[in-house]
């Protein structure tokens, strides 16, 4: 199928940590009309379009896809809309989604643009999946969660259950990543509410939920060896693979989705702070002023970011996703397949940018399964989005091939090493 030719992709949130990596990846797709950096922030938005023209080789309206800046106010429909106008595809990189999700979402639908987010909440994906019917009677196709986990989590177990294994019957997904240069407060407040509500792991065929500090949560705890990382705790979090998969892996028995951040010392800071009760939304009064316990320990706690990265002797970024499918082979025996995908230089940025850019190019090309609001097990074909997505990432320098190992563990428990394919 050929490519569908000049079209218009919007990034919001387009000079953020993943939007600014899924600019530039898209920046390298020559069949596109245009990119454009949609951002609060209208200079930085304009100096980091032309950052990346400069990059490319060309500038911004010398070479397509051709680089564009625009200030959007994501609290305002009236600016989204605008913003929208005469976009093809959108895609979502603003934070937090329990915020901005829905709202952005119902912008895209009333505006009549495909949409693709890396949305890793659980809340505001119901939401989202919720309003399936609407996009669907406008004609819009939406993939939500196509970053890292959810995103390529969910499409390597399609491809196990397409390709693999004759059922899945369990599904344990695992992912690790730290040292990014900096971190915003979004990023930090939605680990804090990672910490405080309650994690849904489907288990034996039924849905639980836990608490990530409570007893619930820590008897999930376990540790896990990850490629290039090292062994490190793993602890529940509310993803929205474990109620997305069980809807469209049929047989599926179990769904966990477990993470940590590292080094150790950073992510524990976070923890004890939402053990101590910290972290309300209630203002507080402190010596005749008000405080919002979140705000303030959020900022405590990037206040001691390079502190501890420095202690713990982290010098970049790295991260892994490991994601072990158990099932039966089309023989009978039991199988389990063992996907890690892993860099010692890049993090959460990169890891969840290029596969949203991935999304974002399947859809302008109409390869995107809708319309509707689907998750990316339902809405994409594996290979077709990993093989992209491997290619973007090699052509910025931030993974490729050789980033993806795939084991194989057969029923005597024997591991063998399987080629990736292509």
């Amino acid at each position: 199928m050929s490519p569908s030719p000049a079209k218009k992709i919007v990034v919001l949130g387009g000079c953020g940590g993943i939007g600014s990596v899924c600019v530039e990846a898209l920046a390298g797709v020559a069949e596109l009309a245009e990119v454009v950096v949609a951002d609060l922030r209208r200079d930085a938005a304009q100096a980091f379009a032309a950052a990346v023209a400069d990059r490319r080789g060309g500038g911004s309206a010398a070479t397509f896809p051709r680089l564009s800046a625009r200030a959007v106010d994501a609290d305002s429909p009236q600016s989204l809309a605008a913003t929208l106008a005469g976009a093809d595809v959108v895609v979502n990189c603003v934070g937090p989604f329990y915020r901005f999700g829905p709202p952005i979402l119902r912008a895209a639908i009333a505006a009549g643009v495909d949409y693709v987010d890396v949305c890793d909440d659980l809340q505001p994906t119901r939401e989202m999946l919720a309003l399936s019917d609407q996009a669907r009677d406008a004609g819009v196709r939406c993939l939500l969660g196509m970053g890292n986990s959810p995103g390529l989590a969910n499409v390597l177990v399609r491809f196990c259950a397409d390709n693999l294994l004759a059922s899945v019957e369990a599904v344990d997904i695992m992912h690790i990543h730290g040292g990014e240069p900096t971190e915003g407060p979004a990023v930090v407040k939605h680990r804090i509410r990672a910490m405080l509500d309650p994690v849904p792991l489907f288990i034996d065929g039924r849905m639980i939920e836990v608490m990530q500090l409570e007893e619930s949560g820590q008897a999930q705890v376990i540790k896990t060896d990850f490629r290039g990382l090292g062994e490190y705790p793993v602890y529940p979090y509310p993803h929205p693979e474990t109620i997305t998969l069980p809807q469209h892996i049929p047989g599926l028995r179990r769904a966990t989705n477990m993470g940590v951040i590292f080094p150790l010392s950073y992510f524990r800071l976070t923890q004890e702070m939402v053990r101590v009760g910290a972290c309300g939304e209630e203002p507080i009064q402190v010596q005749g002023q008000a405080v919002v316990p979140i705000e303030f320990s959020v900022a405590h706690i990037l206040s001691r970011r390079r502190e501890l990265l420095d202690a713990a002797g982290v010098e970049g970024p790295a991260g892994c996703l490991k994601v072990v499918v158990s099932g039966l082979a089309h023989g009978g025996a039991a199988e389990t397949y063992i996907f890690s995908l892993f860099s010692t230089t890049v993090g959460a940025g990169a890891g969840t940018g290029i596969p949203a850019a991935a999304g974002a190019m399947l859809m302008a090309r109409g390869r995107v399964e809708g319309p509707g609001v689907l998750p990316p097990e339902a809405a994409v074909q594996p290979l077709e989005l990993l093989m992209l997505a491997l290619e973007m990432g090699k052509r910025l320098g931030r993974g490729g091939h050789e980033s993806v190992v795939i084991e194989r563990r057969d029923a005597a428990g024997v591991v063998t090493r399987i080629p990736l394919p292509v």
